[in-house]
């Protein structure tokens, strides 16, 4: 008998929660999320370390407040992520904003908000801070509490990438800083997304002490974030053990006080959740199974950013009605088809699942991160709801949309 993935809890479960909430559902199980902060947390043991989620991942407020309440703060890359933060309880030292392309409006809303880090990836940004914080007056955060540093552009080390500054600019970012006043005192290091090769971050952990140290009051060094996760469960996993040792290893024999400051976002978040549906059609193009479901791609990242393959499995009763006993056991080549008529609304392609009926229940796993977050309206569909699973119970952490969403903001006779 074939074999595939088990499903992440079981159907009486997935029964309730769909009978009570509605399908398609996201569905997150906190005991599994605390597990794996606890995990990335002890995988660290450089003492100065501060743990901040990247809330772009996954903005919902009651799992912000499972990272708040584990220890960790938040990375921002938004204004919109600075709010969700505050909104979670977040004090404003705890979060750390690392993004690009502010306008001035949007930069001074950070700082009022009282963002006291803040990594820039601009020599133009940088200056649109220094001038916004300054024209600030002295009634608000002092000098000496705001801590401003530079997101890294070195194509050998990150890549071919539009954010960051060249470590040849470095001198006028000093010399920007010093005349207002201020310190340049941090380095912000992105290796790139969803990357599970830990050698790629180990192995530039030198170089990127070195660079930091050209900045002449170095206090932090922001490690970022990128770090992968193995949607394809037979993939190798990011080994942060390793790192870890490694990055606490080399700082510890610095002989100076350094802040270590990393940001997870998926790595943490994309196990703990599950989008569960309903099989609505199913019919066969010769031995391949096409399964027709109620939600869409829509309700998943976007592939060509962040991937297309995750893993679904079936919850397939027993063997039913004229079914050969044990037909159900068996595994079929499956493409998972969403409910809208774009040629690419596939959830899952060349699947490999039992013979499936209308009412059956699908889940696609690992959906924590860019599930939610990066879901969208496409083609007039309202978005799921979401709900949280801890010691056993189900609680509904956000309502389902219904179709006068639609009709939000818009204006007309």
């Amino acid at each position: 008998m074939n074999s595939y993935p088990p499903p992440p809890f079981s159907l009486e479960l997935a029964q309730e929660l769909l009978m009570t909430h509605g399908s398609p559902l996201y569905v997150y199980q906190g005991d599994d999320l605390r597990q794996t902060i606890q995990h990335i947390t002890q995988a660290i043991p450089y003492p100065r370390t501060q743990f901040r989620f990247a809330s772009v991942t996954n903005g919902n407020i009651a799992l912000l407040q499972i990272f708040r309440a584990s220890g960790w703060g938040l990375h921002a890359n938004t204004p919109g992520d600075v709010y969700l933060g505050l909104k979670a309880g977040f004090a404003p030292e705890q979060i750390v904003y690392s993004g690009s392309n502010l306008n001035r409006a949007e930069m001074e809303q950070i700082l009022n908000w009282g963002i006291t880090t803040l990594n820039l990836d601009s020599l133009a940004q940088l200056q649109l801070c220094c001038e916004v914080f300054t024209d600030r007056g002295t009634n608000t955060t002092p000098h000496s509490l705001l801590r401003l540093g530079l997101r890294l552009n070195l194509p050998e080390l990150t890549g071919d990438s539009r954010i960051g500054v060249r470590p040849e600019e470095f001198p006028n970012a000093i010399a920007l800083t010093r005349q207002q006043g201020l310190k340049l005192s941090g380095l912000h290091f992105y290796r790139g997304t969803g990357i599970n090769a830990t050698k790629a971050f180990t192995e530039v952990i030198d170089k990127i002490i070195i660079i930091a140290q050209q900045l002449p009051d170095w206090e932090y060094l922001d490690f970022g974030g990128g770090f992968g996760y193995p949607y394809d469960h037979g993939a190798v996993a990011f080994d942060w053990e390793l790192f870890g040792s490694e990055l606490s290893d080399r700082l510890s024999r610095l002989g100076r006080e350094i802040d270590l400051v990393i940001e997870p976002g998926r790595a943490a978040i994309a196990g703990c959740g599950t989008l569960l549906a309903q099989v609505v059609s199913v019919k066969w193009q010769l031995e391949k199974q096409i399964v027709g479901v109620d939600t869409t791609v829509a309700n998943l990242s976007v592939p060509s950013v962040h991937g297309g393959y995750r893993e679904i499995v079936a919850y397939a009763p027993l063997p039913l009605g004229v079914l050969t006993p044990g037909y159900r056991h068996s595994l079929f080549t499956t493409d998972v088809c969403g409910n809208t008529t774009y040629s690419r609304d596939y959830l899952g392609k060349n699947c490999q699942l039992p013979p499936l009926e209308i009412g059956d229940i699908i889940a696609v796993l690992d959906v924590g991160a860019y599930g939610y977050a990066m879901s969208s309206h496409f083609l007039h569909r309202p978005k799921p709801a979401e709900v949280l699973l801890e010691n056993g119970q189900h609680r509904l952490i956000r309502r389902r949309e219904d179709y006068d969403v639609l009709l939000t903001n818009q204006v007309f006779d």
